[in-house]
């Protein structure tokens, strides 16, 4: 799937997509209310059962899907890796253990869960003590290995590194690498408390924030912040509105092997443990026998965080897994890729108008057809666990990213879809049971300045209400 060959086919649809179906009426009223070209959209539908194509419009067009192509990603780690599929987090005693004191190094090996949040690291910690251990007189070593993602740069996409969906793939991913900040007025000295969730003893917070009367409204509330070159450092300033009563942002912090220490360093000391050393990364040896080994959800579940919450490191881990898994470690990105596209060809899935770059969709060279997202639809439609891949898409009106969608409308709870949205980009893929009890898999691929903020969506319910309907 290389650029060049994008390129061509680009040149060729071009030509052949100057044949044009007309667009439901509801879909062209939006368009034309809001002037935005009809060009600028691809829709396909089909019905499940039968094959029928009820639209088929630009459905050759190569477009920038979004998010949307996480559903490609989900689908290959199903079927190659099963929706029982777990990861598994290893914890290795480098030293005598007795009594609960372990006179040596503690080991934590990764193996690349997406999903080791505060709360299940605090389930491991609790199973560590389960195992006998209590004080650690040692260092705390670290072993990432298992994924190489070589120079990331977080802020490569937008310039915004601290955001939570930049954050890099890891082996050793713990809380998506991701500090919540809470806001809370207090009145009576006129400054603004902010407490860390989890708590960091190697982050360093510094509270620089005013009071200024008014409601809570406003960017980030009126809140900046900066951080070191080390990121172990964070700077809060501005001018925070006194009728907030609470307020939260979600920010990365240090590197990944500090945060995995300080979380470490914290729920240890919590539990009652202590930890008379530091950290060091290491690699753990090949015969070596663990003292713990933590299983992961189960793939059918990491998957539903990934496409209803549409979470990009979740996918991005998925992707460096599969790499690992079927190539061998350590997992990397291009051969993440090259088992979605050597799945691709052996399901006879393949197009030359596809280009993955990472799997999450944060990317502005991502391209994919209409066309070829329903064939892929249709594909698990028919596999055996297709239960738990519809389950993993937002359910329309009712959660994830769709919640807030459908409002007062017949479509609440009659589609799951995946969203797509990035500046000038906006997409839904999956699955709608219409009125009359007929399943469509349905794809809206839209490319246009601006469409993201409002105009793609209203073009999406129209589509929606009009299949609904059939």
């Amino acid at each position: 799937m290389k650029n060049t060959i994008l390129l061509s086919c680009v040149l060729l649809t071009s030509v052949l997509s100057a044949a044009d179906a007309d667009l439901p009426p509801g879909v062209q009223n939006a368009l034309t209310v809001r002037q935005v070209p009809a060009e600028s959209l691809s829709l396909y539908v089909s019905d499940l059962e039968t094959g029928e194509v009820l639209l088929d419009i630009r459905g050759d067009e190569p477009r920038n899907p979004a998010s949307t192509i996480k559903l490609l990603t989900t689908l290959v780690a199903l079927d190659v890796l099963g929706p029982a599929y777990r990861w598994h987090t290893d914890v290795f005693a480098n030293g005598e253990l007795q009594d609960g004191r372990l006179d040596g190094d503690l080991l934590i090996k990764g193996y690349g869960d997406p999903f080791l949040v505060t709360e299940r690291v605090w389930q491991l910690l609790r199973n560590l003590r389960h195992a006998g251990v209590r004080d650690i007189n040692g260092d705390l070593l670290l072993d990432d290995s298992w994924f190489d993602v070589g120079g990331y740069d977080p802020g490569a996409f937008d310039k915004q590194p601290l955001r939570a969906y930049n954050v890099a793939p890891n082996a050793l991913l713990m809380n998506f690498k991701v500090v919540r900040y809470w806001f809370e007025p207090d009145h009576e000295s006129q400054s603004v408390d902010v407490r860390v969730d989890p708590p960091l003893n190697n982050l360093l917070v510094k509270n620089r924030l005013g009071l200024k009367a008014g409601s809570c409204r406003g960017f980030q509330r009126g809140i900046a912040v900066s951080m070191n070159e080390r990121v172990d450092e964070v700077t809060f300033s501005g001018r925070f509105p006194n009728g907030c009563k609470r307020y939260a942002m979600d920010r990365t912090a240090l590197s990944h092997n500090e945060f995995v220490y300080g979380l470490f360093q914290s729920l240890w000391s919590d539990s009652g443990g202590s930890l008379s050393g530091g950290w060091k990364s290491a690699v753990a040896p090949e015969d070596a026998e663990p003292l713990l080994s933590f299983r992961s959800l189960p793939l059918s579940e990491m998957i539903a965080r990934v496409n209803k919450h549409s979470n990009n490191v979740m996918a991005r881990q998925l992707l460096y897994t599969l790499g690992a898994e079927v190539n061998g470690a350590p997992g990397t990105e291009e051969s993440g890729k090259a088992v979605v596209s050597e799945w691709l060809t052996d399901n006879n899935l393949e197009s030359c108008k596809t280009a993955i770059q990472n799997g999450a969709g944060l990317s502005r060279a991502s391209r994919m057809t209409a066309r070829d997202m329903a064939k892929l639809l249709t594909f698990a439609w028919r596999q055996p666990y297709m239960p738990e891949y519809l389950a993993s898409m937002s359910l329309s009106g009712l959660d994830g990213t769709l919640r807030r969608r459908f409002e007062n409308t017949d479509l609440i709870g009659k589609a799951h879809l995946k969203t797509g949205s990035l500046d000038h980009v906006t997409a839904i893929a999956g699955y709608l049971q219409s009125r009359s009890g007929r399943r469509f898999a349905v794809v809206a691929l839209q490319n246009y300045e601006d469409i993201h903020r409002g105009p793609g969506e209203e073009a999406q319910e129209a589509l929606l209400r009009w299949l609904y309907e059939q």
